[in-house]
């Protein structure tokens, strides 16, 4: 599982794996470098970019965004030849000429427009549907009530052979960046998508750097090869097997003996992995932040002071030696401290250890009423990790508490959006792009695209103080906006923020090189020896 989505938990988990599939520009008629890697990850639930939630790595892999942000944090055009407005509302999106399909289709205003409205509309429940709400038309494919009148949102137009309008319900400066490489809703398919969307969804056709040479089954691993149509910088490996284990403790063992290549350092590993591979580790730094959602339909969790129990009850440094071998840092806000504007320690007292506050802060909440337990997907390296967490709270609080595995990440995500998790469960957010605004929005407001990995929680200060945000006239007035709104999450207590992360790899002898943007390796700027 990769971790950039609780979804990662991405959403997601993040749950919740994702890594960026092209780069921009230059490079268009230089050949793959040859030979081959396996990459090793969890099972993808959808290859299809509106619909994809935990298979970023590979849907990266076989589609090119419209822009992408570089190691440098700088955004870059890719599929785009240009981004622009005169208001920061009605945007002009301009394509790079000669842009193909890998089925020959060429790459039109018309292939975004209407990948876009399919994903958007309500009755088809793509996961990504969230990504798009900023756009006019969307609420009237996803009326609070009944079913759509139309298909297509208003704010969309095509105004040429290869330019298109987006006209968004309000200013939205930072537009441009979220249509970079992780917001897979924004991406295009091909007319010969719409035949078979099934069979589309087990074979995709992209417009990146790689191409399926055969249709994915369920638990079989599969390989992309170096598509030689590609406009952008081409791959420099021949072909990627993306191979799905179960459980990533087992990948591991085969990456150690070369059998796999690039693996996603799994939880129980963190302790071991630098004996393990020594230079063959590698650490990044992420704009992801891990936590604790809660069931907040469950009566036993609603009161917020029983969920700053629970926070105060973890001991975080302890955890951070014990289980992440000191790699990680205790969170003390909601966003983590590489993306501009975070107010480390905007927590306060709620995000510090003190077992004495935490256990009279409970009592005066009235107790709680039978057992914890906590709920993480089963089979990510997580098992030491919720077993401390467990232990500490049972110790800390006087309450019984267990940790509970759910058997993969799809039962875990359907127990989310069923809303029959049990207790405290697995929560991380790996930002899609470096923004407060995107983490903020896609864990603490219901059309964000991770409702369900916090409980579905609501509040319509925080949409109100999102929306300032979004509208602001400069970066620093943003950021006011943006801690204003970890306040006012933060008074609510929906979540317990635990650590800001990096994301860490471990590669086999065969890996020469692991370029990475934004904590990721760039799947086809990976070279093999």
């Amino acid at each position: 599982m990769r971790r950039r989505t609780i979804t990662a938990l991405a959403a997601a988990a993040t749950v919740v794996l994702v890594a960026t599939g092209c780069s921009a520009g230059g490079d268009a008629d230089s050949a793959a470098g040859g030979g081959s890697l396996v990459y090793a990850t969890g099972e993808p639930d959808h290859l299809t970019p509106g619909r994809q939630t935990v298979a970023f790595t590979q849907t990266l892999a076989l589609f090119a965004p419209l822009t992408e942000t570089d190691a440098d944090g700088e955004l870059q055009d890719v599929a785009a030849e240009s981004v622009t407005s005169d208001d920061a509302t009605t945007w002009t999106i301009t394509l790079r000429d000669g842009w193909e399909f890998q089925n020959g289709e060429p790459v039109t205003p018309e292939s975004y427009v209407k990948a876009w409205n399919h994903t958007a509309y309500g009755p088809n429940a793509w996961e990504n549907s969230g990504q798009l709400a900023a756009i006019v038309g969307y609420s009237d494919l996803n009326p609070a009530k009944g079913t759509p009148t139309t298909k297509e949102m208003s704010g969309l137009r095509v105004t040429g052979d290869d330019t298109f309008t987006v006209t968004l319900t309000h200013a939205d400066s930072q537009f441009p960046l979220q249509l970079s490489q992780a917001q897979t809703a924004f991406y295009p398919m091909p007319e010969a998508a719409y035949d078979d969307l099934k069979a589309y969804d087990a074979k995709p056709i992209g417009n990146g750097p790689y191409e399926m040479t055969e249709a994915r089954k369920a638990n079989q691993e599969f390989t992309v090869s170096a598509w030689s149509g590609y406009q952008g910088t081409k791959a420099k490996t021949d072909e990627v097997t993306f191979r799905p284990y179960s459980d990533m403790n087992t990948a591991y063992t085969d990456v150690l003996a070369g059998n796999a290549d690039v693996l996603f350092l799994p939880t129980d590993k963190m302790t071991s992995a630098d004996a393990d591979f020594g230079d063959r580790l590698h650490s990044f730094d992420a704009p992801g932040i891990d936590y604790l959602g809660f069931p907040l339909w469950d009566d036993r969790y609603a009161d917020p002071d029983v969920r700053r129990a629970i926070s105060m009850s973890i001991d975080r440094d302890e955890v951070n030696d014990a289980i992440y071998g000191g790699l990680y840092e205790p969170a003390t806000a909601l966003t983590p401290p590489n993306m501009s504007g975070t107010q480390e320690g905007i927590c306060g007292e709620a995000c510090e250890f003190d077992p004495a506050a935490a256990k009279q802060l409970l009592a005066d909440a009235g107790g709680f009423d039978g057992s914890i337990t906590l709920v993480y997907p089963g089979g990510n390296g997580l098992d030491s990790l919720y077993e401390a967490y467990a232990n500490q709270i049972r110790q800390n609080l006087g309450v019984d508490t267990e940790a509970k595995a759910t058997t993969d990440w799809a039962s875990y995500y359907s127990q989310l959006t069923d809303k029959e998790i049990e207790g405290p469960h697995f929560g991380h957010w790996g930002a899609l792009y470096a923004s407060q605004q995107n983490t903020l929005r896609a864990l603490f407001t219901t059309a964000g695209g991770c409702a369900p990995c916090t409980g579905y929680y609501q509040s319509d200060q925080v949409d109100e103080l999102l929306a300032k945000a979004d509208s602001a006239g400069s970066q620093d007035e943003a950021n006011d906006y943006y801690a204003q709104t970890q306040e006012a999450v933060l008074a609510d207590f929906p979540v317990v923020p635990t650590f800001f992360d990096k994301y860490s790899y471990v590669v086999s002898e065969k890996i020469a090189s692991l370029p990475a943007v934004d904590g990721s390796p760039v799947v086809p700027q990976i070279t093999v020896q």
